[in-house]
């Protein structure tokens, strides 16, 4: 990439010799403040949402511990309802959404499409300022017993359960999805009118095109959820009827309204992982990405399809044969577009010089267990096998194999991929090894036996179970305790390597995308003149290109 001959921007309000002390890097301290800088806001998310992961990681333990043996004596049943409830919603609200959008969206996007910082830069900073106080108060719902029913929360079960607790998780829910719409409303401007002048849309990073149809899937699903919900506060504290069976109200309006948010909310999920499979995997193979634009715009075309397939969690809901049909098939073409890139990153590794660091490894890892959890749910996705083993463990373990083996090992991806940015300082790879080794085997052990558990007929949600399930319970139990140690290698490698750890170049990785073109870590501007697009970002061994030596010559950008 060549570098334009733009001056650093002057902060407002600072001209002459106090613009000459403008510092070029922020101090630790200042990663606790009000910061508008996008970069620490990314951090500021990974950082918080890693620490509701653990709160949400120790709950499921707790849980697994419950299920080693058929009788409740570990947790109490209220407890476990209230553990599985808070389980979901910090892992899905408050670990993987916040992590892979709020953090690597934020911290990457305006580095990749060559912006000073987001398009609303305050916007940006009150949507993750949202995200501490909705986590505070599902943790203080637990002083009220927790809410209770399950992070579906339907009524009637959310109406005569616990009030207190129900609400203050509807309140941390409504409060995370205000964040996710400001967040999407900053990502779509930023992605389309704040690109650097020379970068045209057939060369932004595929993270952005994952990021643009994210923010959109998001605008468009997201307050439905809220509305939902507002009801539901309504009939559990107002006395309003709207989902009460017994004063006129309908379950199922709130069953659509739910799962309109939250079978998409499974792309906002992982659209962005696939965007970071995207950068990784042709970086570390050293070959350009198979089929850009087919991977683009199979971003967008699952952004669009997977609007219309949400009825299939409803299937045992009373749905007639003919929305059971038509959402069969939304189902079944949705699985299309994620092919294509499955196979687009296949393509890329095959013939590649693949590089085994960590970021690759989980790459690949999240590769093979997204098939299986791909597969998984295209049997669920259609109608006569649903509605056998619905509601039972054969779900959980699909659901598990998509998001902990997709997205929670995407997020590790790319932190292995992009520490070095954000922090100027490499993380250790005989530890981060150690780590995969251990999430690998430990994510099999615990997910793999729960489809054998399903189909042998063990509902899902209970505390206590028929002694023939005892064995194949024991190994995932087994398996969440490798889990939970997989965790400590990762935690002390990240936070020695952010001290002590060897210092990064800027461009450690030979990337060629825009991010790697400033310093590591980048200065608060970004850049001290702004880059000028000369190729594409995956454009390896093409005229002998490579991103320590193809420099175009400086030139002025008015």
């Amino acid at each position: 990439m060549a570098q334009a001959q733009l001056p650093l921007n002057t902060p407002p309000g600072m001209s002459g010799d106090s613009a000459k002390e403008h510092p070029k890097a922020w101090k630790w301290y200042d990663y606790f403040t009000f910061n508008i800088d996008h970069k620490v806001i990314g951090i500021q998310y990974l950082v918080t949402a890693f620490f509701f992961y653990l709160i949400g990681g120790l709950m499921a333990m707790a849980m697994r511990a419950e299920l080693l043996t058929p009788d409740s004596d570990f947790l109490d049943p209220t407890l476990y309802n209230a553990f599985l409830t808070n389980h979901g919603t910090f892992m899905i609200f408050l670990w993987i959404v916040p992590a892979a959008i709020g953090g690597f969206g934020n911290f990457l996007v305006p580095l990749m499409v060559g912006a000073r910082d987001m398009a609303f830069p305050k916007l940006n900073a009150i949507a993750f300022w949202l995200n501490p106080p909705a986590g505070a108060i599902l943790l203080a719902s637990f002083f009220f017993g927790g809410s209770q029913t399950g992070w579906t929360a339907y009524p009637p079960l959310s109406l005569i359960t616990n009030n207190i607790g129900q609400s203050m998780w509807i309140l941390s829910i409504v409060l995370v999805g205000t964040s996710s719409i400001l967040g999407s409303v900053n990502f779509v401007i930023t992605i389309l009118f704040m690109r650097v002048p020379s970068m045209q849309l057939t060369q932004v990073p595929l993270f952005c095109w994952a990021m643009l149809a994210t923010s959109v899937l998001a605008l468009f699903s997201t307050p439905v959820l809220a509305a939902g919900l507002v009801l539901l506060l309504f009939d559990i504290n107002f006395g309003t009827s709207f989902f009460k069976p017994d004063a006129g109200g309908n379950v199922i309006i709130y069953q659509h309204l739910f799962w309109f948010y939250s079978h998409p909310a499974v792309y906002l999920m992982i659209l962005p992982i696939f965007g970071i499979m995207s950068e990784i995997i042709p970086v570390h193979a050293k070959k350009p990405i198979f089929g850009y634009k087919a991977i683009a715009y199979s971003s967008l075309a699952i952004c669009f399809v997977g609007l219309f397939v949400w009825v299939h969690h409803m299937f045992t809901s009373g749905t007639p044969p003919w929305m059971r049909m038509f959402f069969t098939i939304s189902t079944l073409i949705v699985a299309v577009p994620t092919g294509v890139k499955i196979f687009g990153w296949v393509a890329t590794l095959w013939g590649g010089k693949i590089r085994y660091t960590t970021a690759m490894l989980f790459a690949i890892g999240l590769l093979s267990m997204f098939v299986i959890g791909g597969i998984s749910g295209v049997t669920l996705g259609t109608a006569p096998f649903d509605l056998h083993v619905h509601d039972t463990y054969y779900v959980v373990g699909h659901f598990h194999y998509v998001l902990f083996g997709g997205s929670v090992f995407g997020i590790y991806a790319g932190i292995y991929h992009w520490f070095p940015k954000m922090t100027g300082r490499m993380l250790n790879e005989t530890w981060g090894k150690v780590h995969f080794i251990l999430t690998f085997i430990g994510t099999h052990l615990t997910f793999l036996p729960m489809h054998e558990l399903g189909l042998q007929g063990m509902p899902r949600r209970v505390a206590m179970y028929d002694p023939q399930f005892i064995s194949l319970n024991q190994i995932c139990t087994f398996g969440s305790i490798l889990l939970g140690i997989s965790v400590i290698p990762f935690f002390f490698n990240a936070l020695w390597s952010w001290m002590y750890g060897e210092k990064a170049s800027d461009n450690p990785w030979d990337g060629l995308s825009l991010e790697w073109t400033t310093s590591s870590p980048p200065l608060i501007e970004n850049w001290e003149v702004l880059p000028v697009v000369t190729h594409g970002p995956y454009d390896y061994g093409m005229n002998g290109r490579s991103a320590t030596t193809d420099k175009a010559p400086s030139e002025s950008v008015s």
